[in-house]
């Protein structure tokens, strides 16, 4: 007679707990060599972030300067560049959501042989963020670099540096936090409907598909 059938089918469990639990470090591991593979794929989505953030980023370094309060055109402009940044960010959402989307279809197989070897849905989520907050932060610190000079680089021309005391540097690291979390934030919202797509696909499904 065999062993207790209920206490070998618990360890069985255990054991593929155990392999299919993978640590957050290996799932780090695995979206950095995701991106460097696709590369230009990568590239397509962060530039998408980048312009957004570094339009952004000009307009809100223009506030950092002093305007005259007393000029309603003087307004009405700033009104038109916050308006213009808002859309410019919804913009670079649709189109993370759909660089996003693609990559998930030309990664069909490779998700499908990870399920089939175990990976778990919420696994395959921690893929899609973890390359969704790399591209996110990389290009909205780069994006907002860009915006901020290119803005305070032709005040500076134009006006020299006399308007860039304390208030100024202050504002400045006030704006870089906000345009990178800004950045980062709507990159995890645009990955949220692919990384659902791709831990929903089933795995033999995927296997067969043809890209």
């Amino acid at each position: 007679m065999s062993g207790n059938p209920t206490g070998s089918k618990e360890q069985a469990q255990i054991r593929v707990q155990k392999q299919i639990q993978l640590p957050f470090s290996k799932a780090w591991q695995i979206s950095l060599q995701g991106i460097r593979i696709r590369w230009m794929r990568s590239l397509i989505t962060a530039s998408g972030i980048f312009l957004g953030i570094a339009f952004f980023s000009s307009v809100r370094a223009s506030g950092l300067f002093p305007v005259d309060t007393s000029s309603k055109e003087a307004i009405a402009a700033a009104n038109r560049q916050t308006w213009l940044a808002v859309m410019a960010l919804l913009v670079c959402f649709v189109g993370i959501m759909n660089a996003m989307l693609m990559s998930v279809t030309e990664r069909f197989k490779e998700i499908g042989t990870m399920k089939c070897l175990g990976a778990l849905d919420n696994f395959v989520v921690k893929l899609f963020f973890i390359e969704a907050a790399l591209m996110g932060s990389l290009a909205s610190t780069l994006g907002w670099f860009i915006g901020w000079l290119i803005t305070v680089g032709i005040h500076v021309l134009t006006k020299g540096t006399a308007d860039m005391g304390g208030a100024f540097w202050s504002g400045t690291l006030r704006e870089v936090g906000l345009s990178i979390v800004i950045g980062v934030t709507i990159t995890l919202l645009a990955a949220v409907p692919p990384a659902r797509r791709a831990a929903q696909m089933p795995p033999v499904a995927a296997l067969r598909s043809e890209v």
